[in-house]
């Protein structure tokens, strides 16, 4: 091989009540990294397409070389690799576009390497991405992307990662409002101290969202989504947020939330056809407000990033 092609889905981190600890993946929405072998040493991002000129070329801030020289230095790897990145996910949406570009490129770099390391492996260089991206190495975003499904970040120091179930039929619908919202502006607003009574119950929801994945119980997942640590603060940001999350459960949605740091937000049914509703719903919302919105309903995605095509 010669060059692989791998893709890796949008992601919706946080989940409510699992600030930096909790994400899921979704279907279809996503980016595609090509990596080639290279006569000259190193690592280069030689193409960018989709971005509309604005994601930087240079080794130390693209996430995809970021990510691929890290993991380049680890395995000892001495020759050369190029990466062509295909955006496929709105910059600053909330939806884990930088997570979807550096994983992507490491499962092909891995791939056209050999598999020299395991998938779970590869999250670390992944998540120095996300600390040139936005400030914060977290993995909420990287390690759905890579793995797929729910995750569960359970600590970062030493790192201890899981997949949770996913429930049959659990939906989710992304509603994207045509505006950027910066991670990095949007954990400023973030209080850096929570009172104990907060944290108790961030504590039980979480607890609580972790179990009703397990137990498949639609009732107690609707009941744990809820943020009171980080929601209060960033729901300011966004447009339309609070009528959707109030209207959506009039259709039966088991609840919304913001999707990473948004402006995206996520609404999580029971059903594909509560999905689609609570959709329509949002559309009206936002027909109201006068901005323009895209809007996707997807199953969660349980297979994370995966190779499609090899040369």
């Amino acid at each position: 091989m010669k060059k692989v092609t791998a893709f890796a889905p949008a992601t919706v981190a946080n989940v409510s009540c699992g600030f930096d600890i909790l994400g899921f993946a979704v279907e279809e929405l996503g980016d595609k990294v090509a990596v080639s072998l290279a006569d000259e040493p190193g690592v280069r991002v030689v193409k960018i397409e989709g971005d509309g000129g604005r994601l930087p070329y240079e080794t130390d801030k693209n996430t995809c070389s970021v990510a691929v020289k890290a993991f380049m230095e680890e395995i000892g790897y001495k020759g050369g690799l190029e990466i062509e990145l295909f955006k496929g996910l709105p910059l600053g949406s909330g939806m884990g576009s930088s997570a979807a570009s550096s994983v992507a490129a490491l499962e092909a770099a891995n791939q056209l390497l050999g598999n020299p390391l395991e998938k779970k492996a590869l999250l670390p260089f992944a998540m120095k991405a996300e600390g040139v991206a936005c400030g914060a190495e977290h993995a909420d975003n990287v390690a759905p992307s890579l793995l797929g499904g729910f995750v569960l970040i359970r600590s970062y120091k030493p790192l201890d990662v899981t997949k949770l179930h996913v429930p049959p039929g659990l939906y989710c619908t992304l509603v994207h409002p045509h505006l950027e919202l910066n991670t990095a502006d949007s954990r400023s607003v973030l209080r850096q101290q929570v009172p104990l009574k907060d944290a108790i119950i961030q504590s039980g929801n979480i607890a609580g969202l972790v179990a009703g994945l397990f137990q498949e119980d639609m009732g107690l997942i609707s009941r744990s989504l809820q943020d009171v640590i980080a929601e209060p603060s960033r729901s300011v940001l966004i447009p339309g947020f609070d009528e959707i999350k109030k209207s959506v459960k009039s259709v039966g949605a088991l609840g919304a939330g913001i999707s990473g740091s948004g402006p995206t937000t996520f609404i999580l049914s029971p059903s594909r056809e509560v999905a689609e509703r609570a959709s329509e719903i949002c559309q009206e919302v936002f027909n109201k407000i006068g901005l323009e919105v895209d809007l996707y309903v997807s199953a969660v995605n349980v297979k994370g990033t995966y190779v499609i095509n090899k040369a």
